[in-house]
């Protein structure tokens, strides 16, 4: 026990000391390999962080080994700085390996950064909801249909993101679709996960798109397993059938600058075709409700003229007629509502649909 104390405590408390210290320095390499290293330790957390950390390190040790092996001449030098190196390169390369796995493709990376990043979508919830559509973007040319009006079936849910899209019906253009608008959302909605329904629309390129497209299983699978990307997508929907129904909105106008709310119950009665231009009936029905409160007047007037005036006044029996300035009650709004609309209503019914939007609308 006394020997192994007295080796211990030479080694510890009576070690070798240096006899004399070396006037010369180091190298430039020794030097600058001991500033990488300390940039190195400085780096911060996160990917750019690690990168810069293992940067750092692996050039510091690098140069590690260059001062071992022409500076200081060990071989333990050389060796302890090849490790830690290859430990460094090593490290960046898994790193470059996990970027390289998520990266997406650029016309992704756009969706992204322009609809979800504004709603704070976390990446990895972004990452599922485009790995359901195969991170594919598939494309349409100049005039090719996605959808034909009750033919195309309801298979699946697109997302446009770039061109523009034509929405019409009978031929008769509706609105458009731009770019980071789903393109079949009401026809989505329309329908629950068991049922089954064509295009009523019919959906051209106007001129080159790309769209992706979620199938319809898929995507209500993925939506019954997560609820944060099933709210998600409800926000989304419910926000774009609201633009394309102002879309619709805004082609109504009335000539004197004042907008038509498609929202309002008694527009349909404003939008038919031959409300725009009174018929003769309009004009009688009118000159008829306005009879009634000229006729007392041009009554009263004539008695007047007949009463002789030697003959005393009669004795007034019923009740006095109406003065002229005696307003007329308002006609019923369904009364109003009937009179010309009703033959429009009656052209469209033959044609078994309900009227689109008009180009022109009335003059109120």
């Amino acid at each position: 026990m006394s020997s192994n104390g007295s080796v211990e405590g030479q080694l510890l408390g009576h070690g070798p000391l240096c006899i004399a210290w070396r006037q010369d320095l180091e190298g430039a390499v020794f030097h600058l390999a001991n500033c990488f290293l300390l940039l190195g330790f400085m780096g911060g957390s996160g990917v750019y962080g690690c990168f810069y950390l293992f940067g750092f390190l692996g050039t510091g040790y690098l140069c590690c080994v260059l001062w071992g092996w022409f500076g200081a001449c060990g071989l333990d030098i050389v060796l302890w700085s090849v490790l830690l190196a290859m430990a460094c390169v090593l490290q960046l390369a898994h790193l470059v390996y996990r970027l390289r796995e998520g990266t997406l493709p650029e016309e992704l990376e756009l969706l992204y950064k322009t609809l979800c990043l504004p709603l704070q979508v976390p990446l990895p919830a972004y990452k599922e909801i485009v790995h359901c559509c195969e991170e594919q973007v598939l494309t349409l040319a100049t005039e090719q249909t996605y959808a034909v009006e009750g033919e195309t079936p309801i298979d699946r849910l697109s997302l446009l993101l770039s061109g523009r899209v034509r929405v019409s019906q009978d031929g008769q253009f509706l609105h458009y679709i731009f770019p980071y608008q789903f393109m079949d959302s009401p026809e989505w909605e329309s329908l629950h996960p068991s049922e089954e329904g064509v295009f009523q629309v019919t959906l051209t390129a106007e001129t080159e798109c790309s769209y992706i497209s979620w199938p319809r299983k898929n995507l209500h699978l993925l939506l019954t397993k997560e609820r944060y990307i099933s709210r998600l997508f409800s926000v989304l929907l419910g926000y774009d059938i609201s633009e394309k129904l102002y879309a619709l909105n805004d082609k109504l106008f009335a000539k004197f600058g004042l907008r038509f709310d498609i929202r309002l119950p008694s527009l349909y009665h404003v939008l038919g075709p031959a409300a725009s231009d009174p018929g003769p009936e309009s004009e009688k029905d009118d000159e008829e409700v306005r009879e009634p409160a000229a006729s007392p007047p041009q009554a009263l007037h004539t008695s007047v003229q007949q009463t002789p005036p030697s003959s005393p006044p009669p004795l007034v029996t019923s009740s006095p007629a109406p003065p002229p300035w005696v307003r007329m009650s308002r006609p019923n709004s369904g009364v109003l509502a009937s009179r010309t609309p009703l033959r429009s209503y009656s052209e469209v019914m033959s044609r078994g649909q309900a009227p689109l939007a008009p180009t022109q609308t009335p003059e109120l």
